[in-house]
């Protein structure tokens, strides 16, 4: 049997080599090979959690509610999403709006989106009340902030984030509400909202010719007012451009940015795998990686899940999503929607 001070020499030694070790990869990361901190490609953003599914009811013309029933359900904040795993393997978000309170089940609703790229007709279609489905999250990047007075500027689902926005102001908030939609019929919550707003409320159907008039709603909105929209691309790049000096607007998109100057192709550079793939301008960083690794994980390809995270090592990122933090951003991108600023780009992969 080994002498106690034989042990005890060898055990310092061994911390000594795995300190000096760790020293020599910190000041040299690419000795003996690419030593660089662990990818970050692939984390859930949030633990997984299967739930049953309870009900599956048409609210209004193309849209259906979910309720996702389960036990001790982590607590949300209004303009919270969740990811929902749908049984293909698709992955949508989907804001919730039901009660924060209830912490047995989460409410969704999802408008069918005939062009869309299956995720809707398949919530729609297939599934059915008894099913039990994965969700992640909850996450929110579309707070309620505290403000002077708010004005809430919504197109057709887009009411679902701000539903509980509605609900959770409190009585003598000063607000103001514009809903659009195409038809009556296809406005979800609609008589909620009614009983919600009352003359706060404005409402606005195409098929009656209605158009929102944005130029007098912005007239009178006084610095300090929280202005909230989310709906189409159109009507929030309307909003912003009437939002005044001194009010903050705050926006949900449905997809991910797109830039004003159109694309451009660049380079990647894969350090770990010591290759480098090119990105044409009509085709994605995720697309051109997973050509030479197939195996490299993703899921939602809008830029809302951040399953395609990876950490950049060099290069400006010219980011397109809704989800990652400035502290974030600073060393990460999203590869299904973000690109290059410039000519090159080098990942962690």
């Amino acid at each position: 049997m080994p002498k106690p001070l034989t042990v005890a020499l060898l055990a310092g030694a061994a911390l000594l080599t795995r300190s000096a070790l760790r020293r020599r990869v910190q000041v040299s990361p690419l000795w003996p090979m690419p030593a660089l901190e662990t990818p970050i490609s692939g984390r859930p953003r949030s633990r997984a959690l299967r739930l049953l599914l309870t009900a599956h009811e048409p609210i209004a013309d193309g849209v259906v509610r979910l309720r996702l029933e389960g036990a001790e359900l982590p607590r949300w904040t209004p303009g919270a999403h969740l990811d929902l795993a749908l049984p293909s393997g698709l992955v949508r978000q989907y804001s919730l709006c039901g009660d924060p309170a209830d912490t047995s089940a989460y409410t969704v609703a999802t408008r069918l989106v005939e062009d869309g790229r299956g995720g809707s007709r398949e919530v729609h279609e297939q599934l059915a009340e008894g099913m039990e489905l994965e969700v992640r999250g909850p996450r929110n990047r579309f707070p309620l902030a505290e403000a002077r007075s708010y004005v809430f500027v919504v197109g057709g689902i887009g009411i679902t984030p701000v539903l509980p926005m509605l609900r959770a102001l409190p009585e003598d908030a000063t607000w103001r509400l514009l809903y659009c939609g195409r038809t009556r019929a296809s406005m979800p919550f609609l008589d909620e909202v009614r009983e919600l707003a009352g003359d706060r409320l404005t409402q606005v159907a195409e098929d009656e010719d209605g158009r929102p008039d944005l130029d007098a709603l912005f007239a009178a909105v006084a610095p300090g007012t929280a202005v909230y929209c989310c709906g189409p691309e159109g009507l929030m790049e309307a909003v912003a451009a009437r939002v005044p000096e001194g009010a903050a607007l705050h926006l949900e998109r449905f997809a991910p940015r797109a830039s004003a100057d159109g694309n451009t192709a660049f380079e990647v550079e894969l350090r770990r795998s010591g290759r480098t793939v090119s990105v044409p301008a009509d085709s994605t960083v995720l697309a051109a990686v997973r050509r030479e690794l197939p195996d490299t994980v993703y899921s939602c390809e809008q830029g809302f899940c951040g399953t395609c995270q990876q950490r950049v090592l060099e290069g400006e990122v010219e980011h397109r999503d809704e989800l990652l933090t400035d502290a974030e951003r600073h060393d990460s991108m999203l590869i299904c929607v973000s690109r290059a600023r410039g000519e090159r780009l080098v990942l962690d992969l």
